[in-house]
C-alpha cells in the first residue's frame, strides 16, 4: 500500500505549496453580497464551507473533468474524497471556487514556511497543510514557564478530550466532590497530561485529533489525514524555541497509543521516540475479531466517538461549548466540517471482510514496518478494551533495533503498572531528553496517588531509575540497549508486593523477542486432553444465549470496571450440551505458557455458518478454575484451515471442515499438580468487555467435533513457575470460579 516515499513526500502537485496554504481563504463567492466559501485540498481529499446549505456542487480536476460531487449539508460544508493527487475546483449555483490542491501518499512535505508558527503556554491552534487547524494545548510542569525552558517535549495525540487547557488533576478532585470542569481534560490522557509533565518534568503538547473538540475537520477514525496531521503537528511543535533539542516523542495509552503507531509510521524528522501504551494491532482484530463483530466495547467505544464527533456547541465534547460560550471564535469556525463526519457503523455494516479499503488505509502493521525511532511498547495479555493482540506488531518492527516491548498480564490499564514506569521514564529520559536518566523526585508520591485512584489497590512506590549513574548519555544507551532485554514479560500480576490483586509482578522473563515454539495436545474421548489423537465424535448445541455475554455486567461501557483488585466476575460455565470441555491429567513439570495458540477443530454443523469459540483455563489442585486465553472465529472465514482469511467467506461443506480458531496471546504461569482445561462453545461469557454478534441458535444448531482430528497447539516455553500463586480471583486479568466438568467430561 505504501511505497518508499510516501512519510515525506507531500506538498502539492499543480498549485504549488503557497496555494496549500492560503486556499482556504481564496474563493469566488455566488455575489458580491454573499458570504464567502471558503475551500481546502489535502491527503486524498478536498473540502468547502460556507456555502448555501442545499447547495448542488461538483468537484472538477484541472481538465474539467467531474471528480466528485455533493450536496452542502446543512451548515453548508461538503468533503470529497479518495481523490488522485492534482488541482481541483468545487462549481455549481453560481459558484467556481479558487482552485484547490490535493496531495497524496507519495507527494513531497509542505514547505518549511508551514511549520514557522509560534506556540504559547495553553491553548493553541496549529493549522494543517490543508488549512484546517487542529487544537493544542502546551502544558509545563507545575510553576515552570516557557522562558524557564527549552523542555525536553513530549506530544499526545488522541480525539478524546486532550486540548481542554485546565489541570486533569484539579478536574478529578472537582468531579468527586461535585464540581466538574468543563474544561479539563479527560482522565484517559494522564499519561501526557500529567505524568509527562509533573513526574518527568517535561512539556507536553496535548493535541486534539482532527474532528474532535475544537480541532476542525470530520472525524476519520485513523484514516490517511489524521496520520498525516501528526506529521504536521510533530514538525511545528519540534522547531519551537523551547523544545529542547528541537526533538519530540510520543506518549499515551490506548487511544493515543494507537495514534502513535500511524504518527511515527509518517517518519516526521522531529520525532525523537514512542512509547504507545495498550494499542491494538488492526482495527479489525478489536472491531470484529474472528470475523464477528463486537459489539461490547468496541461498539459503545464507536458511538462515543459518534457522539463526541457532533458540532459544538450543541453536541461533541464538554470544553467545545465552554469555549464557544467564552467567546473562542477558532473553536466555532472548527465545527463546520463535522457533518461531514462518515456514518462509522455503515461502513461497518458494508464491509465486513479484512479486505475492505477502510482497513487497508487503517493498517497499523503497515505503518509500523516504517517506524525508525526508538519504541517502548506496552501491553496487558487480557486487555479488556483492545485486546491482547498488539504483540502481532512485533513482528513488524523486527526491522528496528531500538525496540523494547513490556507485556503483562493483566487489563488495559495495567500498561502503567510501576515496574513498568520506572522503565518508562528511563527510555524517556534517555531517548528523548536525551540525558542520563535520575529519579525523579514526583514519580514515587505520584504512585501513590495514581494506583489506589485507578485500581482501589494500596499506593505502590515506582522503583528507582537504572543506569542514573552513566558517565555520559552516550553509555547510558549503551547500558539501556544492554540491559533491557527486547521482551520483558511481567508473570503472576497481582500476586507480588502490592498485595492481592494489586498491580505487581512477582517474576519475570526476559526473552529475545516473541517465542514462536508450540507444544500440541489432543482433544480425546471422555473430554480428556492428552498426548495421542482421540476416536470418534462429539456432539453439542452452540447458543450465544444461554449465559451473560460478559463476565462484568457494565464493562462494555464502565471502562474501569476490571481494573479493581477483585472485580465482581459472574464467569459461568456453558451450561447443558452446549459447550465442550478436555481438561488433561495434573502435570507433572510446570508449563510457563507465552505466545500465540490454536486449536484446530474438524467440525460437521447442522448451519452453514457456525461461531466458535475456544477458551483455555487452568484447573489447579483444590478445583479452582481460572481463565488464561481466548480465540473466537466465525466458520465462514476459515480459510484453508490451517489459518483463517478474513478476506472472504465461504459457508461450510458437507460433512467435515477444517477450522483453526486463533487462540489471543497468552501468557500464564502452570503450576505442577495444575490442569490445562480447553473449552469449545458459542462466542461469549469469557471476557468482562467484549460481546460478540453470534446469531441466535436457540439450542438448536448442531456441531459435531472429530476427535481423531483436533488438537490445540499452546505457547509453551522452557522454565519454572516459582511461589504458590495468587489466590483465586486475584489474578489481574483473570476470572475464577470452581471448577464443574462439561457433560462430555472435561
Amino acid at each position: 500500500m505504501f511505497t518508499g516515499g510516501r512519510a515525506l513526500r507531500r506538498t502539492a502537485v499543480a498549485v504549488g505549496t503557497s496555494a496549500v496554504l492560503i486556499a482556504g481563504v481564496a474563493t469566488v463567492p455566488e455575489s458580491a453580497a454573499a458570504q464567502p466559501i471558503h475551500v481546502g485540498g489535502g491527503v486524498n481529499q478536498a473540502y468547502l464551507t460556507d456555502a448555501r446549505p442545499g447547495t448542488a456542487l461538483t468537484l472538477v480536476d484541472a481538465a474539467g473533468a467531474r471528480a466528485g460531487s455533493g450536496v452542502a449539508d446543512s451548515m453548508g460544508s461538503l468533503i470529497v474524497r479518495d481523490l488522485q493527487p492534482g488541482g481541483y475546483r468545487f462549481v455549481g449555483a453560481g459558484i467556481k471556487s479558487a482552485p484547490v490542491t490535493v496531495t497524496g501518499a507519495d507527494s513531497p512535505p509542505p514547505a518549511p514556511s508551514l511549520y514557522g508558527q509560534t506556540l504559547h503556554e495553553g491553548l493553541n491552534y496549529i493549522t494543517m497543510r490543508d488549512g484546517v487547524s487542529l487544537a493544542a494545548t502546551v502544558r509545563l510542569p507545575y510553576g515552570k514557564k516557557l522562558s524557564d525552558g527549552p523542555f525536553p517535549t513530549v506530544i499526545e495525540y488522541s480525539g478524546y478530550q486532550n486540548a481542554a487547557p485546565d489541570d486533569l488533576i484539579v478536574g478529578a478532585v472537582g468531579e468527586k466532590v461535585g464540581v466538574p470542569d468543563p474544561q479539563a481534560p479527560a482522565s484517559s490522557v494522564i499519561v501526557g497530561a500529567t505524568l509527562a509533565t509533573q513526574m518527568l518534568g517535561f512539556a507536553t503538547v496535548s493535541l486534539q485529533m482532527r474532528g474532535s473538540g475544537c480541532s476542525g475537520g470530520d472525524f476519520g477514525l485513523f484514516d490517511d489525514v489524521a496520520a498525516f496531521d501528526a506529521y504536521d503537528a510533530i514538525e511545528t511543535v519540534g522547531r519551537q524555541h523551547w523544545v529542547s533539542g528541537n526533538k519530540v516523542g510520543m506518549v499515551g495509552i490506548s487511544f493515543s497509543g494507537i495514534s502513535q503507531m500511524y504518527a511515527a509510521g509518517t517518519r516526521p524528522p522531529h520525532l525523537a521516540a514512542i512509547a504507545p501504551m495498550s494499542t491494538t494491532d488492526d482495527l479489525y482484530s478489536t472491531g470484529l475479531p474472528g470475523g464477528i463483530y463486537n459489539k461490547g466495547f468496541a461498539n459503545s467505544w464507536l458511538r462515543e466517538r459518534v457522539e463526541q464527533a457532533q458540532p459544538g456547541p450543541r453536541g461533541g465534547q464538554p470544553w467545545v461549548r465552554a469555549r464557544i460560550d467564552a467567546g473562542d471564535k477558532t473553536c466555532a469556525n472548527n465545527q463546520k466540517l463535522r457533518r461531514q463526519t462518515r456514518d462509522v457503523f455503515k461502513l461497518i455494516r458494508d464491509n465486513p471482510t479484512r479486505a475492505a479499503k477502510v482497513y487497508q488505509e487503517r493498517s497499523i502493521p503497515e505503518w509500523t514496518e516504517r517506524i525508525d525511532v526508538p519504541v517502548f511498547l506496552v501491553g496487558a495479555a487480557q486487555d479488556e478494551q483492545t485486546g491482547p493482540n498488539w504483540v502481532n506488531l512485533i513482528k513488524h518492527l523486527g526491522h528496528n533495533r531500538d525496540v523494547w516491548v513490556n507485556i503483562v498480564n493483566g487489563h488495559h490499564f495495567d500498561s502503567l503498572g510501576p515496574q513498568i514506569l520506572s522503565r518508562w521514564a528511563e527510555f524517556l529520559q534517555i531517548f528523548v531528553a536525551n540525558q542520563v536518566p535520575h529519579t525523579p523526585p514526583n514519580m514515587q508520591p505520584l504512585g501513590t496517588v495514581v494506583f489506589p485512584a485507578a485500581t482501589s489497590a494500596p499506593g505502590q512506590t515506582i522503583p528507582p531509575v537504572r543506569f542514573s549513574d552513566a558517565r555520559s548519555v552516550a553509555d547510558a544507551k549503551a547500558r539501556f540497549r544492554a540491559g533491557t532485554p527486547r521482551l520483558w514479560a511481567l508473570f503472576d500480576n497481582g500476586g507480588g508486593s502490592a498485595g492481592p490483586g494489586g498491580l505487581s509482578s512477582p517474576w519475570q522473563r526476559s526473552l529475545g523477542g516473541w517465542p514462536a515454539s508450540a507444544e500440541r495436545m489432543y482433544l480425546s474421548d471422555k473430554g480428556r486432553l492428552g498426548t495421542a489423537p482421540g476416536t470418534g465424535t462429539v456432539s453439542f448445541r452452540p447458543d450465544p444465549h444461554n449465559r451473560p455475554l460478559n463476565t462484568l455486567a457494565n464493562a462494555s461501557t464502565d471502562t474501569a470496571a476490571a481494573w479493581g483488585v477483585d472485580p465482581a466476575y459472574d464467569w459461568r460455565p456453558a451450561p447443558g450440551r452446549s459447550g465442550l470441555g478436555f481438561i488433561s491429567a495434573p502435570l507433572t513439570r510446570d508449563k510457563v505458557m507465552l505466545g500465540n495458540g490454536s486449536v484446530t477443530l474438524q467440525v460437521s454443523s447442522t448451519a452453514k455458518v457456525t461461531d466458535l469459540q475456544v477458551t483455555v483455563s487452568e484447573v489447579n489442585a483444590k478445583g479452582q478454575e481460572t481463565s488464561v486465553g481466548t480465540g473466537v472465529l466465525r466458520s465462514s472465514f476459515r480459510g484453508d484451515g490451517l489459518a483463517p482469511d478474513y478476506t472472504r467467506q465461504s459457508p461450510l461443506n458437507d460433512g467435515f471442515n477444517q477450522l483453526t480458531i486463533p487462540i489471543n496471546p497468552v501468557m500464564h504461569g502452570f503450576r505442577k499438580g495444575s490442569r490445562i482445561r480447553i473449552t469449545v462453545s458459542a462466542p461469549g461469557g469469557d471476557l468482562p468487555s467484549w460481546q460478540f454478534s453470534s446469531p441466535a441458535t436457540g439450542g438448536k444448531v448442531v456441531d459435531t467435533v472429530d476427535l481423531s482430528r483436533s488438537y490445540v497447539m499452546l505457547p509453551v516455553i522452557s522454565g519454572d513457575v516459582p511461589g504458590a500463586g495468587p489466590d483465586c480471583g486475584f489474578l489481574r486479568g483473570s476470572a475464577c470460579r470452581s471448577y464443574r466438568p462439561a457433560f462430555n467430561g472435561g
